[in-house]
């Protein structure tokens, strides 16, 4: 079987590409205030944007107001003065014929229609949403999957005013100049490392991708300067989750990075989920300032750690001390004082917060709710929760000063994923997005990938509550998994739309190559069995196939220097599948990246698989 090469142009290029062809058509016609140009979707990933331009002949400032199905929906903002004015559209409503209205400084008023297609299925629609307008002052909540679905907004009534059509990954923040950061859709290696993040304006367009050679994975923090911590690893090394690295918010390069390696031991204090190669399970990190330190959370420890910025040695850890050797408890750990009735150590925890006071939150997923295996608690008698504690670290004393959750048992159970947001004194999100049941009995493993018996399957739940002076405020609920959940205005003033390609930084470094070459006889075409694909995209090389575990498959470019790759073929058993929406239905399915950093000539591809060494008839240029 001759072997497909299929050349992917990367979403930046595709953008630009589009922006382009748009701005060459505003620039072709005539567009007054009475008759716009109006493009819906402008920049190919965001369904429910669209961008409206117009000239004036004097100054003006133009307020779009997106009228919502009842008023409490309405969405406006104000632009600045201006002639030429390019009006970013959002919150519009899918399959919807959206009235937007257009006011100038003088009074005048023009008010389109804009037709929006459906929302695709894997745009999930809440089955509960219980709050007010008024509380929630226009802002949306944005949620993130890991069960099969779409980054996607919802408002005050559960309507969807936003989603992207790209497999982002893990978190998504607004940064200070209006921007969301959140993971991009390409996957650098399995289950879930993807090429770095995104910068995007909320129309979609993608200002950056930051690339980072280890890959990136749950969560990244932006710092006073605009650099960036991204959460990674060494691949080569055999570990994952376990480092963070800064990145030159400019360049894209790596300016400083923290191996977790250097300030704990891999193999004490480990979670019912831990194996050596995802010891620590890093999903959380968080600058403070004030103590010029590093909070991360480890999952596969039952562990929030804090490390020195500079040195990167350890401060502190929050956690059970059951299975930690003796002097690292006694320098390092804390001890619980206060009303200890109401007090409870969190397992296998996400999303630590450090907050204005030097209180830490967190939500406490746990999962099996002890150290040692004879004391697990079962799911259907366990609960998750937000949880806010009072640390002294002269003293290295703990106090449990709230939680909510545990009052709600089984049905806020979340083995994985999830989130806290602090929004002032008593006012909090709590996001219990990995809940899952077979039977009406909680699962206790990560629901996406929960193993049933013939018949049964795994109803998928995830509750977003944000709690006020202790009254719950918020309540939505919608029949899948997600990440993370944020709220967030739709309209930002430093969200300013401005024109031009966007920029590939970073590297994703060396891909590590096999020295050996065996001497193999001559297999001819590639058998179809194999399912090969090839893929060329700006950066590196994908190569897709369907192989037997452990098989032996080898990737070689063959030109005035032979580069040659080992391809795994034995699947690890994740267990923590905190992303799952890169998984392939085909168990054998292997997907394998080679970078071009460092690569560049004319190559034959040629593959090995077992004994036999196949010509795949592709002649590729780096």
């Amino acid at each position: 079987m001759s072997v497909e090469l299929k050349k992917l142009t990367h979403i930046i290029d595709e953008q630009f590409a589009a922006e382009e062809k748009m701005l060459n058509e505003i620039k072709a016609g005539s567009f007054s205030f009475d008759n716009p140009y109006v493009k819906l979707n402008p920049y190919i990933i965001a369904p429910l944007t669209a961008l409206v331009y117009f000239k004036t002949d004097a100054d003006t400032e133009a307020t779009v107001l997106v009228k919502g199905k009842e008023k409490a929906g309405d969405m406006s903002f104000t632009f600045p003065k201006g002639r030429e004015h390019y009006l970013p559209i959002y919150g519009l409503y899918a399959d919807y014929a959206n009235q937007v209205e257009i006011t100038l400084g003088s009074g005048q008023t023009k008010t389109l229609t804009i037709q929006t297609e459906k929302a695709p299925d894997s745009v999930h629609m809440p089955t509960k949403i219980d709050t007010t307008p008024e509380y929630l002052e226009g802002n949306v909540i944005f949620v993130s999957p890991t069960s099969p679905g779409s980054t996607a907004a919802y408002d005050y009534k559960g309507d969807v005013r936003w989603y992207g059509t790209l497999n982002f990954a893990f978190d998504l923040k607004r940064v200070k100049n209006g921007r969301i950061l959140i993971g991009t859709h390409r996957l650098l290696m399995p289950p879930y490392h993807t090429t770095g993040i995104f910068e995007m304006g909320m129309i979609g367009k993608i200002y950056k991708e930051y690339r980072v050679p280890g890959g990136y994975h749950h969560d990244q923090f932006e710092m006073e300067d605009g650099n960036l911590l991204i959460l990674t690893q060494d691949p080569p090394r055999g570990t994952v989750e376990d480092m963070c690295v800064l990145v030159d918010r400019k360049t894209g390069q790596i300016i400083k990075s923290w191996d977790y390696q250097k300030c704990l031991p891999q193999d004490v204090g480990g979670s019912g989920s831990q194996d050596a190669h995802d010891w620590f399970h890093n999903n959380s990190v968080w600058y403070d300032k004030k103590t010029n330190s590093l909070t991360f959370s480890g999952r596969h420890q039952d562990a929030i750690i804090n490390i020195n910025y500079d040195s990167g040695d350890l401060n502190w850890v929050i956690g059970d001390p059951e299975g930690w050797p003796e002097d690292i408890v006694k320098k390092y750990f804390f001890k619980p004082v206060g009303d200890l009735s109401k007090f409870d150590w969190q397992y296998e925890q996400h999303a630590a917060v450090v907050l204005p006071d030097g209180d830490i939150m967190c939500f406490d997923n746990g999962h099996w709710r002890a150290k040692v295996k004879d004391k697990y608690v079962p799911a259907k008698d366990n609960f998750s929760r937000g949880v806010r504690w009072r640390i002294d670290t002269d003293k290295m004393e703990i106090e449990q000063v709230w939680q909510f959750g545990k009052e709600r048992g089984q049905d806020f159970f979340s083995t994985y994923i999830c989130n806290v947001e602090y929004y002032g004194e008593g006012h909090y999100m709590v996001h219990s997005g990995g809940t899952g049941f077979v039977n009406g009995e909680a699962v206790n493993s990560p629901a996406t990938s929960a193993k049933t018996k013939d018949g049964e399957h795994v109803d998928l739940n995830s509750v977003t509550v944000e709690i006020k002076d202790d009254k719950i405020m918020y309540e939505m609920h919608i029949p899948a998994n997600y990440y993370r959940a944020e709220k967030l205005q739709m309209y930002c003033k430093e969200d300013v739309l401005s024109f031009g390609k966007g920029e590939l930084l970073g590297t994703l470094g060396v891909t590590e190559e096999f020295e050996t070459i065996p001497e193999l006889e001559q297999g001819g075409d590639v058998p179809a069995q194999y399912k090969l694909k090839l893929a060329q995209e700006a950066d590196r090389l994908v190569l897709r196939g369907s192989f037997e575990k452990g098989q032996l498959v080898m990737l070689l470019l063959e030109g005035d220097k032979t580069h040659s790759y080992f391809v795994p073929t034995t699947k690890r058993p994740f267990l923590a599948m905190c992303v799952g929406t890169f998984l392939d239905a085909d168990e054998r399915s292997v997907e394998f990246p080679v970078s071009f950093e460092n690569i560049s000539g004319k190559f034959k591809v040629s593959v090995i698989i077992d004994e036999y060494k196949y010509d795949t008839g592709i002649e590729l240029t780096v």
